[in-house]
């Protein structure tokens, strides 16, 4: 085996390798959002997500919100339109989704689930705003 056939030996396999991470993070995390918010319109419906949200202390038109700028920050981050702006912007969202869970403790297995799972998503949104959309995106970044 040589240099050229090991994994990240040379700069075109490195960039290569990076625009993949790229696509697979903001792909599995654009997943994640499209799946959350389209269950929030089709399975908990928008005024039981309003309902929901007042019951854990968020006002409840945020439900109004919320859910489609999660169906359409999951399009976005799937398709790779302006991801570094669109995986920023669901910050808050993610900042959010975590204090429901946090007197819960650390694992998302304890009851009423912990924080774990929202803060995971929370940092692989900043991996995303990070990296960026790479070669596989629709929108690329102006030279």
């Amino acid at each position: 085996m040589n240099a050229t056939t090991l994994p990240f030996a040379a700069t075109a396999t490195q960039a290569t390798t990076t625009d993949t991470a790229a696509l697979l993070a903001r792909a599995s995390l654009g997943v994640m959002f499209l799946a959350h918010g389209l269950m929030k319109f089709f399975t908990f419906t928008l005024p039981g997500t309003y309902a929901y949200f007042e019951s854990i202390g968020f006002p409840g038109w945020a439900a109004y919100v919320v859910s489609p700028a999660e169906v359409l920050a999951g399009i976005a981050l799937i398709v790779g339109f302006r991801t570094r702006l669109v995986a920023l912007l669901t910050l808050p969202i993610l900042a959010g989704s975590i204090i429901p869970h946090a007197s819960a403790g650390w694992s998302f297995s304890n009851a009423g689930g912990g924080w774990e799972y929202p803060v995971y998503l929370l940092m692989t949104a900043i991996v995303v705003a990070l990296l960026g959309g790479g070669r596989y995106a629709i929108s690329q970044p102006k030279a």
